[in-house]
């Protein structure tokens, strides 16, 4: 099983182009399948049958497992059970009419704009780090970033003459994302009295620690979390937390939902309509403490 397992990813590298990342959620969902098939005794995915695949469910259910994970389980093992049936590695698919239960849908955290203010003024600009710090947080609400996409930046990848940087998101689909003015003008300092003395000429990549080295998505969720303590913000905050408040608040200005959904990077629309929910909610409070007859 690990075998063909093997062979699943490769083609979800080579011909789906999927990143590391989610090519790893795939591995891992599907060893914890793997190792529940080798529990029951089945020798080979040509023995899986309906059956397994909902009793595998119905464990994950039992053991408190959230509905969305046990939906991405659901939604990797239909993947590979397919890819296997179209190799010919299988008769039939025995996962084809599994339903995927429709998770249920969690509206984002986001932060007002004065939290967001507060949050950037966090970083002491009097240390070379606090400097870095703060144009880590610029970058993340100005563009809207995903962590692994600010992570993933290089230095070639920013232009401060038209204010615009070049990312590359899910499924190494690259966009151009503009850039505010003020960070900009953080990520100039950074670039040219701060990178330099951390990084050399060691390294492309645009953010990195005191030794020179990339800075990892854990590095940046702790520091963002460390900041928003500081800033004196109760709300548990994240990197994806700024790019929710950053999809937020340009539909709360009036920014069109197509242009949000390119600006996130989003394949389809639908992923961005959750933000709808977040203004339509605001427009539904300040109706019902302004209206006369709410």
């Amino acid at each position: 099983m690990l075998t063909a397992l093997d062979s699943f990813l490769d083609f979800l590298q080579v011909e789906k182009g999927l990143a590391a990342n989610t090519r790893r959620a795939y591995a891992t969902d599907l060893k914890q399948f793997i190792s529940y098939l080798h529990r029951r005794g089945v020798a080979g995915f040509k023995d899986v049958t309906r059956g397994h695949i909902t009793a595998y469910l119905i464990e994950l259910q039992n053991a408190a497992r959230a509905p969305a994970t046990i939906s991405r389980h659901l939604s990797a093992i239909k993947t590979l059970m397919r890819f296997l049936a179209d190799e010919g590695f299988l008769p039939a698919d025995p996962a084809s009419e599994i339903v995927s239960p429709r998770p249920a849908q969690h509206l984002p955290g986001v932060l007002t704009v004065t939290e967001v203010e507060r949050l950037l003024a966090a970083p002491g600009s009097e240390s070379p780090l606090g400097v870095r710090d703060r144009a880590i947080l610029e970058t993340l609400y100005a563009c809207g970033l995903r962590v692994s996409e600010l992570t993933g930046l290089q230095v070639r990848d920013v232009d401060l003459e038209k204010l615009f940087v070049r990312c590359l998101g899910k499924g190494s689909r690259e966009r151009i994302v503009p850039l505010g003015s003020m960070a900009a003008h953080w990520l100039g300092v950074y670039l040219q009295g701060i990178r330099p003395a951390l990084a050399g000429r060691r390294s492309g990549v645009l953010f990195v620690n005191r030794r020179g080295r990339p800075l990892t998505r854990q590095t940046v969720w702790k520091l963002v979390a460390r900041y928003a303590r500081a800033a004196g913000i109760a709300k548990a905050v994240t990197p994806h937390t700024l790019r929710h408040s950053f999809a937020t608040h340009l539909l709360d200005n009036g920014a069109d939902l197509r242009v949000v959904q390119e600006l996130l990077g989003h394949a389809d629309i639908v992923t961005t309509q959750i933000y709808t929910h977040l203004t339509t909610a605001k427009l539904r409070r300040v109706y019902d403490a302004s209206h006369p007859r709410a």
